[in-house]
């Protein structure tokens, strides 16, 4: 029997969560903090995001992103191929280079609702750009390191060509297929760098140094959704997990939108450098604990504004890695995002967000959308934004990798070499919102017209 791709993402991402928990047992104590939180949501009656039951609840316990960085084209284009035997499909893309992150980025996931509600697991995959290595030397040395290694063991390039030869795997390939492609992400302490041109990497960027130094990319974080991240995060405070100041993205609000994200600060872990036919011993930061909660997907118009709106917050202040002024900060934030109007009927009429549509109670009055809404005939749910946001991520990276990993320097956005080295086109995630909430509407509009007549 075949395994569907979703059935195979949903093995892979429980094996991945199971591994990751094992690498750093905080992330245990992360998931545990995050399940208490949403049973609670759930068993309050202010579901503030309308979750859709069946679709939107089933999946939350078991749903992750997890983040990885890679070296080369050969090694995006190869991970392309392997996400995508798990359903997985490039979505946007991110040039962190504006936040003086030296990588550019996609979303690996899978795009249709069906496959969204059976297993949302994504990974935010993303390419070093080592021509933004100032030092030519350095650059030379990162390029010829990243080209020895293979991050990809034989089993795994084989079942990857034999589920695109065979039109998938089956339920024993799929096992094999899930083990040997979770070697690419595993942890590994050993260096394949000296610790001179370690610290030579480090002081170009902390980031650079963590793709080119090892001969595995390795999962840098595994995130749990909560619904709650303002009662995680208290919780990560109160169990003594080094949680972030503040929560990254928009404010809290009553209908809630994007993506917000919080985590606890990168472990210092202990590392070994060759020397002499030996090792000698180091330590390296790069992984993290990291939690999100998920709102509404919005508009480019709805985009816009939260663009816009943020825009403002940050010509007027920036959260200090040290959270000296996070109280200023947050304050601020919710100052200018009261411009955002914060209720479904608001963000739906005015176009700023995407819905889905079902059949309600009230009786079919007029013909046009506010109207079957007005008199309760169509209801709304937001449609879960299933994406990240380019400033949230890069902040990220940027506080769990330390204040001198941040420079001045910008370089400019390149996605037609990401899309070369992928070796094809990323999706447009607002076009894919689009058609969700196309579809949904013309199947209530033709639910409800039948039962009419």
């Amino acid at each position: 029997m075949t395994l569907s791709p979703s059935q195979i993402r949903a093995e892979f991402s429980a094996a991945m969560s199971e591994m990751y928990r094992t690498e750093v047992p905080a992330y245990g104590t992360l998931v545990e903090i995050v399940e208490d939180v949403n049973a609670a949501v759930l068993e309050r009656d202010d579901n503030a995001l309308a979750l859709t039951p069946g679709e939107d609840t089933n999946r939350i316990s078991a749903e992750r992103h997890g983040a990885i960085r890679l070296g080369t084209p050969e090694e995006l284009a190869m991970m392309g191929r392997v996400f995508a035997v798990m359903g997985m499909e490039p979505v946007g893309y991110y040039d962190l280079s504006v936040a003086s992150v030296p990588v550019h980025s996609t979303a690996f996931r899978p795009i249709g609702r069906d496959a969204l509600a059976e297993n949302p697991f994504r990974v935010f995959t993303s390419l070093l750009r080592l021509e933004l290595i100032a030092d030519e030397t350095l650059r030379d040395k990162a390029a010829a390191t990243l080209a020895r290694r293979r991050i990809f063991t034989e089993g795994a390039i084989a079942l990857t060509e034999k589920a695109e030869a065979d039109g998938g795997l089956s339920a024993e390939d799929a096992k094999r297929f899930v083990g040997e492609v979770l070697e690419t992400f595993r942890w590994h302490p050993e260096a394949c760098v000296d610790d001179a041109t370690f610290e030579d990497l480090i002081s170009a960027h902390r980031l650079i140094a963590d793709v080119v130094s090892f001969k595995g990319p390795h999962i840098n974080h595994l995130t749990p959704r909560t619904l709650d991240i303002d009662a995680a995060q208290a919780e990560m405070v109160a169990q003594g997990l080094p949680a972030k100041a503040i929560v990254e993205g928009p404010p809290r609000r009553a209908c809630p939108i994007l993506l917000r994200q919080t985590a606890f600060k990168a472990l210092n872990e202990a590392i070994r450098f060759p020397v002499d036919g030996g090792w000698q011993e180091g330590q390296h930061t790069a992984r993290f604990g990291e939690i999100e909660q998920r709102g509404v997907a919005l508009t480019p118009k709805g985009r816009a504004l939260y663009d816009s709106l943020l825009a403002v917050v940050r010509a007027d202040i920036l959260p200090a890695a040290d959270g000296s002024n996070a109280e200023e900060y947050v304050a601020k934030l919710e100052e200018v995002f009261a411009a955002f109007p914060d209720s479904w009927r608001a963000l739906h009429d005015q176009g700023l967000a995407y819905f889905k549509y079902g059949i309600g109670q009230g009786a079919a009055t007029g013909d046009d959308l506010p109207s079957l809404l007005d008199a309760g005939a169509l209801t709304i749910s937001p449609i879960i934004y299933e994406d990240f946001l380019p400033v949230s991520a890069a902040g990220i990276f940027q506080s769990n990798l330390g204040d001198e990993a941040r420079s001045d320097s910008q370089a400019a956005s390149s996605r037609a070499e990401f899309e070369a080295a992928l070796g094809k086109p990323v999706t447009d995630e607002f076009a894919l919102y689009e058609a969700m909430q196309a579809a949904s509407c013309a199947a209530a509009l033709e639910q409800l017209n039948a039962s009419a007549a």
